[in-house]
């Protein structure tokens, strides 16, 4: 039986996608890993997935997309008995799905840049992580800063403010502003296939404090 890892936030153009599908292709070099695009009509993911088979890059990856809430579920099933790791990228807002995504997943990660507007929407998706826990006590859900400017004063105190607002942990590595994770999504590709040390390396460094919150 695999893990399941919920990528989750209510406001749009966060970064859902990008973590999705770079943490989708970093895991698949470790074991069989599959995508749900929860995202429709966008299709951001499924989208790179397809522009990744075609490529030939899919390896130990499977990308599927869902419609809906039941889809999504009889979906995850599916596909967590049969791979070690399921990475679903949730839709941009409070919804049926978005409560089944949190109660499935062995860990809910929730992108969010420093800027008092993402802050702001993500209170609506912590009250439905209070209620999502009534139905399973254990959520394990982790703020991933995104587009982080870690050498600005101004994103270190608006990042210790929202944690201490929202009442969430986030994890130790950070996500920058870089160029190399739009450029590489929109070529079916990840941050570890791109010429960009400093991303690669951001990235690998998160991939590995999640493996360490999965247990693996």
């Amino acid at each position: 039986m695999g893990r399941i890892i919920g990528i989750v936030q209510v406001k749009g153009g966060v970064g859902r996608s990008t973590l999705a599908t770079n943490l989708a292709a970093a895991l698949a070099r470790h074991g069989r890993t599959a995508l749900i695009d929860a995202d429709v009509p966008q299709g951001t993911s499924a989208s790179w997935g397809k522009l990744r088979e075609e490529t030939g890059r899919l390896g130990q990856l499977t990308v599927a997309g869902v419609a809906d809430y039941r889809a999504l579920v009889s979906k995850a099933r599916e596909l967590v008995a049969v791979n070690d790791f399921v990475v679903i990228d949730g839709p941009p807002r409070l919804a049926e799905v978005t409560r089944a995504i949190m109660v499935m997943s062995r860990l809910c990660l929730i992108p969010l840049g420093a800027s008092a507007a993402e802050i702001w929407a993500t209170a609506d998706l912590v009250k439905t992580i209070k209620e999502a826990s009534a139905r399973r006590l254990d959520i394990n859900a982790r703020i991933v800063w995104n587009r982080f400017r870690e050498h600005t004063r101004s994103a270190r105190e608006l990042g210790d403010a929202a944690e201490k607002q929202l009442g969430l942990t986030a994890l130790h590595s950070k996500l920058g502003y870089r160029v190399a994770y739009s450029e590489a999504l929109a070529r079916g590709l990840s941050v570890a296939e791109w010429p960009d040390r400093h991303a690669q390396e951001e990235f690998a460094a998160l991939v590995a404090e999640i493996k360490q919150q999965l247990g693996v």
